[in-house]
């Protein structure tokens, strides 16, 4: 689940020094009568475009007892918020979501959530995928921050047209094979560019993010200790292919979500992207001159990876956290994660809808008629899992993605990796 501005969440300060106070979150109704069911009214916070408003009405209408106040928000404007709340020990919801990238900064403060392993959560985890499920424990497995909701497995979208005009395959099967490693999605790419005259990716930092995004470790140990100098560091050979598909004359310049960028997507001035099952919303709604010239096709193992999703969780101020959670447990079942998908393009984390028809009868007519949802679930079985992130983590991005452009405006490689290197020590030094 993303858009633009969905997914240009900036690290924001982490100040995790307070106490635990347990007062309430927000206004709750509750009054009971002996036998009788308790009214219970919950805050629920999400982001973004999920379609949660419908679903919370469709459990209203079965538990008549139950009213959830939904409110959504743009993704930094939701963290920040429940964040200021969590600090305060104050006015946090009793249901909030999070976003995978920010879910470190949040697990450090695991003190001021529940822990859904004491709600029930054991009973649902098989229905999840395994990575996605682990994301969300601690270090030490006995606590859960939140259940699974959407994932964004990874995958090529490319243009048939332009692979045509290149003489390479235009099949997703084919597709496949012919982009089976590292070394041969750059070979098609240079023949691509040498036949067309245009990138075959949109630019640098999808090269970058090709090796990176896959990473099990990235700039930070959960220590909080800088580990992207290592030795054989997954960020310096990240940054090495991309540096290396730069060279080969393959990457573009677009940077992505900017009018340049949606005008090169609709019109076909790059070949490639490499982009998360989200994507595909984003294409059918603002590229209308690209309809039936996209496919999707897997991309090779060891670019199989996650690139976006969310958990919801139950901040401890909550008094009903019991409701709460037979709630979340409800809203992401299989069933309901099948609605998301059809109604807002949430891609499932529960592999039991992979198999449901209405899953995998659905024909994407922008692809051709092609059954995208097929490749993305096999992609989302080979992921290995996420990276920890933490506080520094999208500072010390940026300044990687600043050298990677440096290369591209004439840098030298080494100098600039050596510099972003420096700064990513001093940002950790502060």
């Amino acid at each position: 689940m993303k858009s633009k501005k969905k997914w240009l969440a900036t690290g924001l300060s982490l100040v995790l020094a307070f106490s635990l106070a347990a007062c309430s979150g927000g206004d709750k109704e509750k009054s009971s009568s002996e036998g009788g069911n308790e009214k219970v009214e919950l805050n629920f916070w999400a982001f973004g475009a999920t379609g949660y408003e419908d679903l919370v009405k469709e459990y209203e209408e079965q538990n008549p007892n139950v009213t959830i106040k939904f409110k959504s928000s743009e993704t930094a404007e939701h963290h920040d918020a429940l964040f200021t709340a969590l600090s305060a020990g104050s006015g946090a919801p009793d249901i909030a979501m999070l976003e995978v990238d920010q879910l470190d900064r949040f697990k450090a403060a695991q003190d001021r959530f529940n822990n859904l392993y004491d709600l029930g959560a054991k009973d649902v985890q098989d229905q999840y995928l395994d990575w996605k499920w682990d994301t969300a424990e601690n270090v030490d497995g006995d606590f859960l921050i939140g259940l699974p909701t959407d994932i964004g497995p990874k995958a090529l979208y490319y243009r048939t047209d332009l692979f045509e005009e290149a003489g390479l395959p235009t099949e997703p099967a084919e597709v496949e094979a012919l982009i089976s490693s590292p070394e041969a999605f750059k070979e098609a790419g240079i023949k691509l560019t040498e036949k067309t005259g245009k990138p075959f990716v949109d630019s640098i930092e999808m090269a970058y993010r090709a090796l990176m995004d896959p990473a099990t470790e990235t700039y930070l140990n959960p220590d909080g200790e800088l580990i992207l100098d290592k030795e054989g560091s997954t960020v310096k050979k990240a940054y090495d292919y991309a540096v290396e598909l730069h060279e080969a004359g393959i990457v573009g310049k677009y940077t992505m979500w900017s009018p340049e960028w949606a005008s090169a997507v609709n019109t076909g001035d790059f070949a490639a992207e490499l982009g998360a099952g989200w994507l595909k919303g984003y294409l059918e709604e603002n590229a209308p001159d690209a309809t039936g010239k996209f496919r999707v096709a897997t991309l090779p193992a060891e670019f199989a990876a996650n690139w976006g999703g969310s958990f919801i969780s139950i901040p401890s101020e909550t008094e009903n956290a019991q409701e709460a959670y037979d709630f979340i447990e409800w809203l992401v079942s299989p069933e309901n994660q099948l609605k998301s998908s059809q109604s807002h393009g949430l891609f499932p984390s529960a592999p039991s809808v992979y198999d449901m028809e209405e899953f995998t009868a659905n024909e994407d007519q922008f692809f051709g008629g092609q059954v995208t949802a097929e490749v993305f679930a096999k992609a989302a079985k080979d992921i290995n899992g996420v990276a920890y992130r933490g506080e520094k983590f999208f500072p010390i991005h940026q300044r990687v993605l600043d050298a990677l452009s440096n290369v591209q405006n004439g840098g030298d490689p080494e100098e600039e990796w050596k510099a972003a290197v420096k700064d990513a020590k001093d940002l950790i030094a502060r």
